[in-house]
C-alpha cells in the first residue's frame, strides 16, 4: 500500500481547510485522490462541515481516511477567524510544515502537500524565509531548491523567486540559470517520466534585448549558460523573446520554460493553468507539492473556494511518489 499524503494547515485564516475538507469529500464521492492526512488543529479542521478523525502517526491514516478527514494535531495559539490571519498562530504554520517534512523524510509520509501561507503574517513573527520553497529547502539540507509551476498546458521555472524584481535583475547569473535548468532536466526525467526533455529559455528584455538595443544581458548572461547546458547535452535553447515563447504553437516546442524572474513564469501559467496548476519543488530528497493560489483571505470562510488546485497538487505528489518507488 502506499503511503498518505502530509498535507500542511496553511495559514488557518485562508482557505487551507475548506479545501481540504472539499478534497476529502470529493474523494469519497469518487473522485481520484490519494489517501492524505492533514497536520491541523483538531478543533479547527472540524468546522469545515466533514468528519475528521484524530491520528497520532501517519501510520493510522489509510485506515482513517475511509471514516473522515485524518487529522494529525498541531495546537493553534488563538482560535482562527476566517480571513482575518493572526500572527499568534505563526508557529503552529510553522511546525505543520516541519512535521510534515520530518514525515517524508523518515519515510511515513509518500510527499508533503502545502497549503498556503501568508508570508507577511509569518514575518511579523520573525519567520526569516522568502517562503515556503526556501524553508523547505533549509529544512531538508538543500541550499537552492528549486521552484516549478506545472499545469496541463504548461511547466515554468523561475531561475529568481521571491525577491523584488529589482533584486532579481541584480542576481541574475549564468551560474543561476545553468542551475536551475540542470535540476529541471534531471527532474523533467526523474518525477515526470520526459526521456528527452526539451527546455525553453526566455529571454530577460522586450524582444530578447534585440541584439544588444534593448539590454545586454541576453548575450552576457543567458547565451553562455544556453552553451553551458547543451555542452552537458541538456536540449536548451534561446534566449527566446518572452512576449511569444508562450503561445500555443511555441509551447508545444518544449517541456519546461526556464524564466527569469517570478512574474515572467508565474503569470503565463496562472493565466492558462489557474484552476489546476501545482507548484512543485525541484532538487529536494523529498516530494513537495502545492496549490498554486495564495491564502485567498478575502473569500475565506464563505464556502466558495475551488479545491482543483489542491487536487492536482495531491495527484502530481502521488504521481511523483509512484515513479521514485
Amino acid at each position: 500500500m502506499s503511503l498518505p499524503l502530509a498535507l500542511t494547515m496553511g495559514d488557518p485564516a485562508g482557505i487551507g481547510g475548506e479545501i481540504a475538507a472539499a478534497t476529502w469529500l470529493g474523494a469519497r464521492q469518487g473522485q481520484v485522490v490519494a489517501p492524505f492526512f492533514l497536520i491541523a488543529d483538531l478543533r479547527w479542521a472540524g468546522g469545515f462541515g466533514v468528519p475528521v478523525e484524530a491520528i497520532e502517526h501517519p501510520s493510522g491514516a489509510v485506515a482513517a481516511f475511509g471514516r473522515g478527514l485524518p487529522v494529525l494535531p498541531v495546537a493553534l495559539a488563538v482560535p482562527a477567524v476566517a480571513g482575518r490571519p493572526d500572527p499568534a498562530n505563526a508557529g503552529a504554520v510553522i511546525a505543520s510544515i516541519e512535521r510534515a517534512v520530518r514525515f517524508a523524510f523518515d519515510g511515513s509520509a509518500g510527499a508533503v502537500v502545502t497549503n498556503p501561507i501568508a508570508k507577511s503574517v509569518l514575518y511579523q513573527a520573525g519567520f526569516a524565509h522568502p517562503g515556503h520553497t526556501e524553508f523547505i529547502g533549509e529544512l531538508t539540507g538543500v541550499s537552492h531548491p528549486v521552484m516549478m509551476l506545472a499545469g496541463p498546458s504548461l511547466r515554468v521555472v523561475p531561475v529568481t523567486v521571491h525577491v523584488s524584481l529589482r533584486r532579481a535583475l541584480e542576481s541574475l547569473t549564468t551560474e543561476a540559470i545553468v542551475l536551475a535548468a540542470r535540476v529541471t532536466h534531471a527532474a523533467l526525467m526523474q518525477d515526470f517520466g520526459i526521456a528527452a526533455p526539451r527546455l525553453a529559455v526566455a529571454g530577460l528584455n522586450p524582444h530578447a534585448g534585440e541584439a544588444g538595443a534593448m539590454g545586454d544581458e541576453e548575450t552576457r548572461i543567458i547565451a553562455p549558460a544556453i552553451e553551458a547546458l547543451r555542452a552537458e547535452g541538456i536540449a536548451a535553447f534561446g534566449p527566446l523573446p518572452p512576449d511569444t515563447m508562450f503561445t500555443a504553437p511555441a509551447r508545444q516546442g518544449y517541456d519546461a520554460a526556464i524564466c527569469m524572474y517570478h512574474d515572467q513564469a508565474l503569470i503565463p501559467l496562472k493565466t492558462l493553468d489557474m484552476e489546476t496548476g501545482v507548484n512543485v519543488t525541484l532538487g529536494l530528497p523529498i516530494i513537495r507539492t502545492s496549490p498554486d493560489h495564495g491564502t485567498a483571505f478575502d473569500i475565506a470562510g464563505q464556502g466558495i473556494a475551488r479545491p482543483t488546485s489542491l487536487m492536482a497538487a495531491l495527484r502530481l505528489a502521488s504521481a511523483i511518489a509512484g515513479r521514485r518507488a
